[in-house]
């Protein structure tokens, strides 16, 4: 399921976002506080979503939590499409802003990517947000202001620095959504991750009996790499086997991306600030 932001009354959107009394008739009104605001509507779709997913998402799930009709919710947020926006924006608040550069820009992204990779495991829905049409609100503005400072000073020409910073948010992200569907698929499916291999690995046995002749490079691959996959894995406490592997994966891929970008700006021990020939 992927969810397209800003699909609402951009005006209004872009008010709720960033503060505005100007809502287009969401302005607060003469007489008695009323019992609901717009953080309260969006806190509560935020907990909708974190506890049963994207899909459970509406106005009315978000009403029934709160113990209102879903009409009641529209004269704050004018419709669910707006309540996507400001959830995305709300949760990304979580994150912080200030990293610790003090010995050098590589630990402080490396901590970066954890606090994001967490953020997702916390917050699942948001990866089936699209980042095709980004949210644009402060928070979202916030998390890449925070990556720019790290990044911007370590040589490299601006639109390479544009380009790493996708190359990171999107790896992050992409690596995140495959430990998240593998701690989705048992509830979802309601099969092991154990007995499903198991089952598997047994057909396949039978229905391609040679497979290793098919497929030497990776027989031999696996015949050594699955052993101390495991024993990671064991090490790794109560994530599943198919969730740790991920994090491995995540944590040996972010280690590669570094060293490219650290390849490519470096500096002589004169202090001199070098670009490599290959950088575009």
């Amino acid at each position: 399921m992927v969810v397209f932001a800003g699909q609402g009354d951009a005006r209004r959107s872009m008010s709720l976002l960033w503060g505005s009394t100007e809502s287009g008739g969401t302005a607060p009104k003469p007489g008695p506080k009323p019992g609901l605001d717009v953080d309260t509507i969006v806190a509560a779709g935020v907990a909708v979503a974190d506890e049963r997913g994207m899909a459970a998402l509406s106005m009315r799930a978000v009403g029934t939590r709160l113990g209102r009709t879903a009409m009641t919710l529209y004269t704050y947020v004018p419709s669910k499409s707006e309540l996507v926006d400001l959830m995305h924006d709300r949760v990304l608040a979580e994150l912080p802003t200030e990293y610790d550069t003090s010995a050098g820009w590589r630990p402080a992204i490396t901590d970066w990517a954890d606090d994001a990779w967490a953020f997702y495991l916390r917050h699942p829905w948001v990866l089936q947000v699209s980042q095709a049409r980004p949210v644009l609100g402060p928070n979202e503005y916030a998390r890449l202001e925070t990556v720019v400072r790290i990044l911007g000073g370590i040589g490299l020409e601006p639109l390479h620095v544009r380009r790493v910073i996708a190359v990171l948010f999107q790896f992050v992200r992409g690596m995140a959504l495959v430990a998240t569907e593998h701690r989705q698929a048992v509830p979802e499916t309601g099969v092991p991750d154990e007995e499903w291999w198991a089952q598997r690995s047994a057909l396949l046995a039978e229905f391609a009996p040679d497979f290793t002749e098919r497929f030497p490079a990776l027989a031999a691959l696996e015949s050594t790499a699955s052993l101390a996959a495991m024993t990671e894995a064991e090490a790794g406490g109560a994530a599943s086997h198919m969730e740790q592997e991920a994090r491995e994966a995540f944590r040996v891929g972010l280690g590669l991306i570094l060293d490219g970008v650290e390849a490519a700006a470096w500096t002589d021990s004169d202090g001199t600030l070098h670009t490599s020939a290959g950088t575009p």
